[in-house]
């Protein structure tokens, strides 16, 4: 097996950026539908600008220990498209979202990394120290990433809806943890290991939870919107339309009486005919609110 260790770190190692790479790409239909209707439409840019920043993250790793080629090369990619992402949304999104991407961008990539890079290089002592602290550093705030999804599951959870969670986004992020998690191992690194262990861990709860949810999405939908519109329905039969026929001609005459006193005037006086007991038809005024009627 100690032979064989070289070949299978970079067996996975490769099918670790082969699934990466295929991660990357699954907002493409997003920044289509962005830059076709140009408008954001209320996506943030936030997992944009974190992806940025864990993609330079990982490669000032892998520079510092020198042996994880295959970090670099992933994570290169990785900035180039997250980089792409981020202007598109710049080019389409709304004066305040351009503004706070920006804040984040600065803050974070400009800012934070350099932070980073300025404390290893001038306060830490010797190539290992610098490794271990940026190392803890990736840990950390990979196993925060992964812990983001946690907000959909508990969304799906409530609703009952997997709307939001695509399954081959769950599945390729979960085939992504499992290669690398491996190529860590092989690697004997800690750092690149534990932090897929949770991705693995949640992408397989993602998965169960669409498996059990898939088909609950239109039945929860539509009992969720029935009750909304069973109180606004008013049903008419033919019993009811007498009384409803005398209290549109009361609220007529008292208007009729109304106007009559505010405005003298002479009135011919007309005799009624067999048409007074049809029902005449009224015009709500529109600033009462419309409401569905369904006549039985």
């Amino acid at each position: 097996m100690a032979l064989l260790s070289p070949h299978w770190t970079l067996a996975f190692g490769l099918l670790g950026n082969v699934v990466s790479f295929m991660v990357f790409l699954a907002p493409i239909p997003t920044f289509y539908k962005v830059y076709k209707k140009k408008s954001t439409e209320g996506f943030q840019s936030v997992p944009y600008v974190v992806g940025l920043f864990s993609a330079m993250l990982w490669i000032y790793y892998a520079l510092l220990k020198s042996n994880a080629f295959l970090l670099i090369t992933i994570n290169s990619v990785g900035c180039v498209i997250q980089t792409v992402y981020i202007v598109i949304f710049l080019c389409y999104a709304t004066k305040n979202a351009k503004l706070q991407t920006i804040k984040l961008l600065v803050g974070m990539n400009v800012i934070g990394f350099g932070m980073i890079i300025g404390l290893t290089q001038f306060v830490a002592k010797g190539t290992a120290s610098r490794v271990t602290i940026v190392g803890w550093i990736c840990l950390v705030f990979s196993l925060c990433v992964f812990v983001a999804p946690l907000c959909v599951v508990r969304q799906v959870i409530r609703t009952k809806s997997v709307e939001y969670m695509p399954f081959l986004l769950s599945l390729f992020l979960t085939l992504s943890a499992v290669m690398w998690f491996f190529y860590g191992l092989l690697l004997k690194d800690v750092n690149i290991a534990v932090p897929n262990v949770l991705g693995f861990t949640f992408g397989i709860i993602q998965m169960v939870l669409y498996m059990m949810y898939k088909n609950a999405k239109k039945i929860t939908t539509e009992s969720q919107k029935l009750p909304e519109y069973q109180d606004q329905i008013i049903v008419l039969d033919d019993q009811k339309f007498p009384e409803l026929a005398e209290q549109i001609i009361d609220v007529m005459k008292l208007s009729a009486l109304a106007c009559s006193e505010m405005k003298p005037m002479a009135t011919p006086t007309t005799t009624p005919t067999h048409h007074e007991n049809q029902v005449p038809v009224v015009v709500p005024p529109p600033a009462l609110p419309m409401q569905p009627v369904a006549v039985a």
